[in-house]
Formats: structure tokens, C-alpha cells, sequence
């Protein structure tokens, strides 16, 4: 696909999150491209995937556009996602059509912020689309300016910027950081994809209603144990009470 294809290809879609690393219950070898080819046969229009190693295997096994990120040092560094040019171009080669990038307040090693990525990028992979994970509103105006094909809340509930107020319920999405972005970044190119406790069917249809270009699905299809944990977590309120 070119550039326009896939950009065309995500409208109105399902993208799902195929990631799983050593530490969490469900990881095996292959499991990512496991969960990449269930994607594919359920219909899904894309996937977001870490590291360039899973891409590279999925890539041999499944004919879907790549959101392509790479964590790197994540709970270490503030800018762990995709966190400068070396890594994006990993990613890029790799076999991503899109790069997935931290656009947030925060400082690289380098001492720039992090939205200078989208930058970077669009100078030396310009065959790219780029995707930038948000916290904020504020974020995605700025991430849109730089050049950002997408946006996605994807670290609202990760930075203090971010962080959910006393009207988001805890296990659902944070429709109201959904519009704000939405209008934050509706006089630009840019795209809003919804990223972040997408739980349900119902859910994924009402963030496209809003104004969503496209939703993302992880927890929900690809880490059963939170999704375990959800129910765990909500039973144990009702017996308490």
C-alpha cells in the first residue's frame, strides 16, 4: 500500500493492539503473531505493535498496515515510546507503514522536547505516517503542528498532565478528553484515533461517533488477564458492598 492507501484504509476501522512481553502471564513465543493473524481474520484494518523484532515477524505472516512503536526504557525515562529519529527509522525498517511516536511535555536525552520527533521524522522518512501518542489536548494541537497524521490519547492515564479528573470513570474511556482533542485539532489534517480502555463493541462504535477516525483495541482482545482483572476488580466492589 502507498501512503494514501493506508491512510484511507484505517476510516471507521478496528486497529488492534498485538503486544505481550515476558513479564505478563500470557507471553509465549509467537504469541504477538498469534494475536496479529486472529486480527486479520476478524476483520480488523490494522495493528500497533512494539518493537522492531515483533514487526519484523508479523510482517512475514500478515498482510495489515503497522502502527510501528518501539518502548525503550519505559517507567525509566519520561520519553520511552519511540523516543527519537534512531528508533523511529528502526521501526520504519522494520516494515511499519506508520511510526508511533510520545508527543507529550516531556524532555528527551537530548534535551528537546518530545515532539521534535514528528519532525525529525517527517524530514528523513518522509514515506512515513506518523502517530502520536498524547496525554492532552494542548498535546495534540502541538503534535498536529509538527505534522502528525494521527493523534491518539494513548498516555492520558500515564502522565500527571493526563491524568483522569473526578468525571472519568476509572474503567471507561475518557470521552472527555476524546472531544476535547477532537476539537483541539479539527481545523488541521490531523486525525484523531481513539486509543485507551476501548472495551467493548458498543464503546469502539461511540468513539467513532464522536468524531473518532478510528479505534484501537488492546486489553480488551489481546491481554486476557486484564480483562480478567477488570472483572476480578468489579465483582469484588459488589461483594464489598
Amino acid at each position: 500500500m502507498n501512503k494514501q492507501e493506508v491512510y484511507e484504509s484505517l476510516k471507521d476501522g478496528l486497529i488492534v493492539s498485538c503486544q505481550a512481553v515476558p513479564t505478563e502471564p500470557h507471553y509465549m513465543p509467537g504469541i504477538t503473531t498469534t494475536f496479529a493473524k486472529c486480527a486479520q481474520w476478524a476483520g480488523a484494518c490494522g495493528l500497533r505493535v512494539n518493537s522492531p523484532e515483533d514487526i519484523k515477524a508479523i510482517k512475514k505472516e500478515v498482510d495489515l498496515p503497522i502502527i510501528g512503536i518501539w518502548k525503550i526504557d519505559r517507567n525509566i525515562k519520561d520519553v520511552y515510546l519511540t523516543p527519537n529519529l534512531e528508533a523511529a527509522k528502526a521501526v520504519w525498517e522494520a516494515g511499519a507503514e506508520i511510526i508511533a511516536v510520545q508527543a507529550t511535555h516531556h524532555y528527551r536525552d537530548d534535551g528537546k522536547l518530545a515532539y521534535e520527533t514528528i519532525r525529525e521524522i517527517k524530514e528523513n522518512i518522509p514515506e512515513a505516517l506518523i502517530f502520536a501518542d498524547v496525554s492532552t489536548a494542548k498535546d495534540a494541537k502541538i503534535a498536529a503542528e509538527y505534522g502528525a497524521d494521527f493523534v491518539a490519547p494513548t498516555l492520558a492515564s500515564y502522565t500527571k498532565a493526563g491524568a483522569f479528573d473526578k468525571l472519568v470513570i476509572e474503567d471507561a474511556p475518557n470521552f472527555i478528553l476524546l472531544r476535547d482533542i477532537i476539537k483541539a485539532v479539527e481545523n488541521t489534517n490531523t486525525k484523531v484515533i481513539m486509543e485507551g480502555k476501548v472495551s467493548t463493541p458498543e464503546i469502539a462504535v461511540q468513539c467513532l461517533y464522536m468524531g473518532a477516525y478510528a479505534v484501537v483495541v488492546g486489553n480488551a482482545i489481546t491481554r486476557p488477564h486484564i480483562t480478567a482483572k477488570r472483572f476480578v476488580r468489579m465483582i469484588k466492589r459488589y461483594s464489598d458492598e
